[in-house]
């Protein structure tokens, strides 16, 4: 019998995001912003934040262009609770949209715990993996926010080749580290639809 491995195919641009941490900061902004703006805040949309996160990882405008998206999740989750689309298993994982600037999104999510690791370890496994593909340009790395993840990531990215374009999002600015630093909140402000000129 003759067997052969097709290689996998990895996007030019990867966001690889905890996207249980993802929920949890958008449900505090939601409460949050609520209170503040004295108005009901909507779930936030998904599209708007992967666009968002590829923007400021200065993914530049250009309809040829192809991002994947990996959402990291325990597997005793099926949902992000506070975004639309939300299901992972029949609105996320390997669904696919478009955007007219930014071109093709494609998303993928992974259940994590038991044997195959959290989210952290997995994390680790998938960027080890795509660091060593040339195809892959640009990374976009949402972690959780504790603090061992965070120095194990500048770890694991302490040597990575500066023409990766490697960036860090977090809700606050974090020491030293191999990339640039993004603060997370914005892309999931606007995705909740809260303006800047409603802060003022």
């Amino acid at each position: 019998m003759n067997t052969t491995t097709t290689p996998i195919h990895w996007s030019e641009n990867i966001i690889i995001a905890d996207a249980d941490f993802v929920d949890k900061v958008a449900f505090n902004l939601i409460v949050n912003f609520e209170r503040m703006l004295g108005r009901r805040i909507p779930q936030a949309d998904f599209g708007q934040w992967a666009v968002d996160i590829a923007l400021d990882g200065r993914l530049r405008p250009g309809d040829e262009h192809e991002t994947q998206v990996v959402l990291l999740h325990d597997k005793s989750h099926s949902r992000m609770e506070n975004f639309k689309p939300s299901d992972y298993a029949t609105e996320l994982n390997a669904k696919a949209f478009k955007d007219a600037n930014l071109g093709e999104f494609i998303v993928n999510s992974i259940a994590t715990g038991g044997p195959s690791g959290d989210s952290t370890s997995v994390m680790l496994d998938l960027l080890h993996t795509i660091l060593n593909h040339d195809e892959v340009k640009r990374i976009m790395v949402i972690p959780s926010d504790d603090d061992f993840t965070y120095e194990t990531l500048r770890n694991a990215l302490r040597d990575a080749d500066e023409e990766k374009h490697i960036t860090l999002f977090a809700m606050q600015p974090l020491e030293g580290g191999n990339f640039r630093q993004e603060i997370l909140g914005y892309s999931l402000m606007n995705a909740l639809g809260i303006r800047a000129d409603e802060l003022k």
